[in-house]
């Protein structure tokens, strides 16, 4: 018979499918985070499916470390670098994905300051 733990699991690293099967040349060295993080969010979700951990205390948790600003962050970011890449600076596809990417940073923390 399992037996469960009476408390949450301490994560110290999380092994990425990248990291396991050594595929991490030129730009994979950064797409290993998105999984990383992803993880880390899907271990917080199972935590609370399963009635282990508090989802308000979760919630809070997550506004004070900042998770909306740095996701957020990583849209702002790939926006930026749409429109400096860009050759053209009036190019109207070039402006839409910046205008979308932005717009989605924008959405991330409005939903939090709803929370």
């Amino acid at each position: 018979m399992w037996t469960t733990a009476k408390q949450l699991a301490t994560v110290t690293r999380v092994e990425t499918t990248a990291e396991r099967t050594g595929t991490t040349a030129g730009n994979e060295d950064l797409a290993v985070l998105a999984p990383a993080a992803a993880a880390a969010l899907n271990l917080l979700a199972d935590a609370i499916k399963r009635g282990r951990a508090d989802q308000y205390a979760i919630v809070e948790a997550l506004k004070a470390a900042g998770v909306h600003e740095a996701f957020a962050g990583v849209f702002d970011a790939a926006a930026e670098r749409v429109l400096d890449q860009a050759k053209d600076p009036y190019d109207f596809d070039d402006r839409l994905e910046a205008d979308n990417l932005g717009g989605v940073a924008s959405g991330i923390r409005s939903i939090f300051r709803w929370l």
